[in-house]
């Protein structure tokens, strides 16, 4: 029987190696992919060497966005059994792609959020060009240590870090806007708890207009339209503002030209991203609210039923999510790549640059691929290690990630997506303790951690009494009784405790939020930027040292 074990394990341990030989495999042949075309693409330009490097270290810094950032977007609706793993990912690929191919924009800022003063490194391009080599690098790799940690962490806080930590290490701590990078500090507290308090809001108005409710299925014909219709309203207002920016001029002069009632500027405003939303919203109220009458009488009268009827809404907002998201963060792994490609071609050092559609396809393929191969293992932690979520969790959670963006948008707070959706998911995780009003679980983890104290006191003690006779060089006969009594005593306190501590730990594990999950994550959202600026400034003094 042990041998049918062992072989079973070693086929186990087999199967896992070369799952894992294959992704790695897949990876490398993309990126010596991108190193070839970049080579035929510059070839002959001075510095191409560094330009078709960065190229690979853009592509791997793309496979890490997808590997981790991405599961902020599919995670609860994967987690709530809306979609399917699979699903999920060939979703997200999809809609992660076409985000950064159609609305990523020709031209993007080549120094992420004003971190540093360029003119600070004068007309040294090799050393700028050094520098966002070492930031690309540094954020790549710090992503790749959380990916496999687990901790679903800020793609752009990592950039944001490496550019500081490099441009430290070029040009001295003057050249960091320090104002900016107090502002991005901030937002690992603003990003959370807005997203959290978003989250919360919406899953408590939804059970109480709803889940509360004797006549579920009556209620969720009057409301589940009205909250579809804010996820309509709120989606379109955030990728018109976020996802169209780009293409917006092109629609604006559309508009302008064949439709003379509207006059669109050529950037998007908030009000007319919202009125196109809520335009949009108040049709598919209108479609829903007729749907939902028609399938009244297929419904039970559950809750069951009422998440099935946010199912089709969640799977929509995933994809919008990971629209907008591509169209966004494609800057985070080719805006230091864009900065060099500027640098390189020009011989000179500017503020933007002007990005060919090959440079944005890579970014757009890495970050589709990095989902394919290693997006799962942080798409599990989002989706069910945090907390149990179902249909009506999840909308609330990807509510939050679009209203959020909007409001921090306009009031110009720098958030991150990654921390509003982890904060949304803690947010229903709250809501969830607060409002089980008969789980006592919180105080049950008390009483057994005051229990195992007591009991590490009393072995303590017995231990102290058993070692004081055992000094003793001449010992009664009542001594050896109480001897064998202390060993017989000692061995069942440390049965009682081991008993304590495993009932602690099964306590811990019915919590509605893992507090060690919780830990380990708020630790990685702390160290990002110093962490990746640690390391970007060691690789900066790296290529210095071997370019000099």
């Amino acid at each position: 029987m042990e041998i049918k074990d062992l072989h079973q394990i070693e086929k186990q341990a087999y199967k896992k190696s070369h799952a894992e030989l294959t992704r790695i495999g897949i990876a490398l042949f993309f990126m010596v992919g991108v190193l070839g075309y970049s080579f035929l693409a510059s070839g002959g330009v001075p510095n191409s060497l560094f330009l078709a490097i960065a190229t690979v270290f853009g592509a791997y810094m793309a496979m890490n966005i997808g590997a981790n950032d991405v599961a902020n977007n599919v995670g609860p609706a994967v987690g709530s059994r809306a979609l399917t793993m699979g699903g999920a990912i060939i979703i997200a690929m999809i809609f992660e792609a076409g985000g950064a191919i159609i609305a990523g924009g020709d031209v993007v800022s080549t120094i992420k959020k004003g971190i540093i003063d360029i003119n600070g490194f004068g007309q040294d391009s090799d050393a700028f060009i050094w520098a966002m080599m070492s930031a690309l690098l540094a954020a790549a790799l710090w992503l790749n240590m959380a990916t496999f940690a687990r901790a679903p962490v800020s793609t752009t806080h990592s950039i944001v870090g490496g550019v500081m930590g490099a441009g430290i290490a070029a040009a001295g701590f003057d050249i960091v806007d320090w104002g900016t990078m107090g502002a991005i500090a901030s937002s690992w507290v603003i990003s959370p708890v807005i997203g959290g308090v978003i989250a919360a809001s919406f899953l408590l108005a939804i059970k109480k207009t709803i889940i509360f409710r004797e006549d579920k299925i009556s209620a969720s014909v009057k409301w589940v339209p009205v909250y579809v219709a804010i996820m309509a309203w709120a989606f379109v207002t955030y990728l018109v503002l976020k996802g169209m920016k780009h293409i917006w001029p092109a629609i604006s002069s559309f508009v302008n030209q064949h439709i003379s009632v509207f006059e669109l500027a050529s950037k998007p405003t908030l009000l007319q991203a919202s009125t196109t939303g809520l335009i949009i919203a108040l049709i598919v109220y209108l479609l829903l609210k007729s749907s939902l009458r028609k399938r009244m009488s297929s419904l039970s009268n559950d809750r069951d039923s009422v998440n099935v009827l946010f199912t089709i809404p969640l799977i929509f907002a995933a994809a919008l999510l990971s629209f907008a998201h591509g169209a966004n963060d494609v800057a985070n792994a080719i805006g230091p790549l864009a900065a060099i490609y500027d640098a390189v071609m020009t011989g000179g050092i500017n503020a933007t640059a002007g990005i060919p559609l090959w440079v944005m396809a890579v970014g757009a393929v890495g970050i589709a691929l990095g989902l394919a191969l290693y997006g799962p293992r942080l798409i599990r932690t989002v989706g069910g290690e945090i907390t149990e979520l179902d249909q009506m969790r999840a909308f609330s959670i990807a509510m939050a990630a679009a209203i959020t963006v909007i409001i921090a948008s306009q009031l110009g707070l720098p958030v991150s997506s990654t921390h509003i959706a982890i904060g949304g998911v803690f947010g229903v995780g709250f809501l969830r303790e607060w409002l089980d009003k008969s789980n006592r679980l919180q105080s049950h983890i008390e009483d057994d951690k005051n229990e195992i104290q007591e009991e590490k006191r009393l072995l303590s003690a017995l231990r102290s009494e058993l070692n004081m006779l055992l000094d003793k060089k001449t010992k009664t006969a009542q001594q050896y009784q109480r001897i064998t009594e202390l060993y017989s005593s000692i061995d069942r306190e440390k049965e009682s405790l081991k008993k304590a501590k495993k009932h602690l730990k099964k306590e811990k594990k019915n919590l509605y939020v893992k507090r060690d999950v919780i830990k380990k994550i708020l630790t990685a959202w702390l160290i990002t930027v110093p962490a990746a600026a640690v390391l970007s400034a060691s690789l900066f003094y790296m290529i210095k040292g071997l370019m000099t």
